[in-house]
C-alpha cells in the first residue's frame, strides 16, 4: 500500500504526522457548524492542514509502516524518502497530488506547496459515520406573512373550515351574525345606562355632602390687631333697661343657620364663656361672640387670651 494510505490511518489517532523530507500533516478538532450559504450542517470533525517546513523524521510514520509491512525500519525509511522525492518531482512538473480522503497538493508560482483539504472524510473517531446533512431553508415566517396577507384580503366567512357550511346554509350564518350584533348592542346600551345611573347617584351624593359642609361651615373675618376695629351695621338685640350697652364683641363665628349658632353658644358657655347671639350681619350669617365688653382695653386683653388659648381666628367687632 502507498504512503498516503498509512498517513490517513495515523491521522485518526494523531494530530501531527510527518512525511520525512516532504512535510507534516496537522489535524485540529473543529466543532459542528452550519454553512448558511449551502444550508449544510457539518458534524464535529478534524480539519487537516499541511506544513512544508516540518520535514524532520519523528519516526511515527516509518515505524508504523515497518510494522504493518513486516520489514525493517531502515528499508522503510528509504522507501518513504524516495516516495517524497517522487511527489515533489510530480508537482514541479505541474501535476497535482490527490490523496484520497486527505486532500490535494500542488506548487504555486513561488514554488511553495499549497494544500486543499478534502471535505468528504472525517478523521474524528467520535464522529464516525456522521456525514454532512444538507437541508432546505426554513420559510416559516415567509409563509406566515403570506397567510396573514390572504386572511386580510379574504372574507372571514370563506375559510376552508366553513366553506361547506357557507354553501348550504348561508341564511343561518346571516341570522347568527344579526343576533350577535343585536346582543352586543343591547349589552353595550345596558352598560352605558348603568354607567350613567352610577354617575348620577355619585353626583347627587357629592352635592349633598357639599351642601352639608357649607351649612355647617364657620366663616371668620379675621382682623389684625394693629388695624382699627371694623364697624358693621347689624340688627342688635335691645339692651335691658338700666344696663350699659356693651359695644365691643369678641367674635367666635358666623353661621348660615341659627341652629348652628345656638349650638356654638351652648358649647362656649359649657367652656365658661359669657357667649351671646349678636344677630344677623349684612351677609345673612348668624354671629356668635365669646364675650362682650363696654371697656375697650378689657376687650382687647380678653381677645389676646382667646387667640392664644382658643382660636387664632377670633376677632374684635365694635359697634357704635
Amino acid at each position: 500500500m502507498g504512503v498516503e494510505h498509512y498517513l490517513g490511518q495515523l491521522l485518526y489517532r494523531y494530530n501531527c504526522v510527518v512525511v520525512p523530507g516532504f512535510g507534516a500533516f496537522l489535524a485540529q478538532k473543529r466543532s459542528a457548524m452550519l454553512d448558511e450559504a449551502s444550508n449544510t450542517f457539518y458534524p464535529p470533525s478534524k480539519t487537516i492542514a499541511f506544513n512544508g517546513q516540518l520535514i524532520a523524521n519523528d519516526g511515527l510514520l516509518v515505524s508504523y509502516m515497518a510494522d504493518s509491512e513486516k520489514t525493517d525500519y531502515d528499508t522503510m525509511l528509504q522507501l518513504v524518502e524516495e516516495t517524497a522525492n517522487n511527489w515533489k518531482n510530480q508537482m514541479r512538473s505541474g501535476e497535482r497530488l490527490l490523496f484520497s480522503d486527505i486532500g490535494e497538493l500542488w506548487f504555486n508560482n513561488e514554488g511553495n506547496i499549497q494544500f486543499q483539504p478534502s471535505k468528504q472524510h472525517n478523521f474524528l473517531p467520535s464522529s464516525f459515520g456522521l456525514a454532512p446533512v444538507k437541508t432546505a431553508p426554513v420559510v416559516r415566517e415567509v409563509l406566515k406573512t403570506q397567510v396573514n396577507a390572504l386572511e386580510e384580503q379574504t372574507p372571514i366567512l370563506i375559510t376552508p373550515e366553513k366553506r361547506e357550511a357557507y354553501s348550504f346554509r348561508p341564511y343561518l350564518k346571516y341570522a347568527a351574525i344579526f343576533l350577535l350584533a343585536v346582543s352586543t348592542g343591547f349589552t353595550g346600551y345596558r352598560a352605558y345606562q348603568n354607567s350613567l345611573e352610577t354617575q348620577q347617584l355619585a353626583y347627587e351624593e357629592a352635592q349633598q355632602q357639599v351642601s352639608k359642609k357649607i351649612q355647617e361651615a364657620t366663616f371668620f373675618d379675621a382682623v389684625p390687631m394693629e388695624l382699627p376695629a371694623v364697624s358693621l351695621n347689624v340688627f342688635e338685640k335691645p339692651a335691658l333697661p338700666g344696663n350699659t350697652q356693651k359695644t365691643h364683641h369678641i367674635i367666635a363665628g358666623a353661621f348660615r343657620f341659627q341652629k348652628n349658632a345656638d349650638k356654638k353658644i351652648r358649647q362656649l358657655k359649657q367652656n365658661g364663656f359669657n357667649a351671646s347671639y349678636l344677630g344677623v350681619n349684612e351677609s345673612g350669617l348668624h354671629m356668635v361672640s365669646y364675650d362682650s365688653f363696654t371697656d375697650t382695653d378689657k376687650a382687647l386683653s380678653m381677645l389676646r387670651v382667646i387667640k392664644a388659648t382658643q382660636s387664632s381666628d377670633a376677632w374684635l367687632k365694635s359697634v357704635k
